[in-house]
């Protein structure tokens, strides 16, 4: 006999988080302070610092994300406002800071394919946002990327 209990499945193990992901968390923890409480990316940088995970994430990648992101805060907004059905200062802080990374990624990371940045963004939604706040996220998204990489977005819908 094993040792699980009759009749209930064995619980399934969590995969390991890739450092990517774990740069996307910390960079929203970030975004997310900063859009709270202002200041600069090193004070936003200082809060997460000592989150679990810091030291086995893509440091280069956190960085573009959370002092690009800080820096580039006006010129993501605008992308986000032709696409968001309200101002950016009305969104929910979450959803804000997980739309301006999927925005950063989408402009600056061609390297990641457009739906990998939606689809990447969609799962911080979920494991942050509020219920259904990744559809939002998700919709959003999607138009972001018709407007930033066209070819790109016009050739997976075929």
């Amino acid at each position: 006999m094993g040792d699980k209990p009759a009749g209930k499945p064995a619980a399934k193990r969590a995969a390991p988080k890739s450092a990517r992901r774990r740069s996307r968390e910390l960079a929203l923890q970030g975004l997310y302070r900063w859009l709270i409480a202002g200041g600069d990316g090193a004070a936003a940088e200082d809060d997460v610092r000592e989150q679990d995970g810091f030291d086995k994430m893509d440091r280069a990648h956190f960085d573009a994300l959370l002092h690009g992101g800080i820096e580039q805060a006006a010129a993501l907004d605008a992308v986000l406002s032709r696409h968001v059905d309200r101002k950016t200062t009305m969104l929910s802080p979450i959803e804000h800071a997980v739309l301006m990374i999927g925005v950063y990624e989408l402009m600056h990371c061609l390297d990641i394919p457009y739906r990998v940045a939606i689809n990447e963004a969609v799962e911080l939604a979920k494991s942050f946002g509020g219920t259904d706040g990744h559809k939002y996220v998700n919709g959003v998204l999607d138009k972001c990327a018709a407007e930033l990489r066209p070819n790109e977005a016009r050739n997976a819908r075929r």
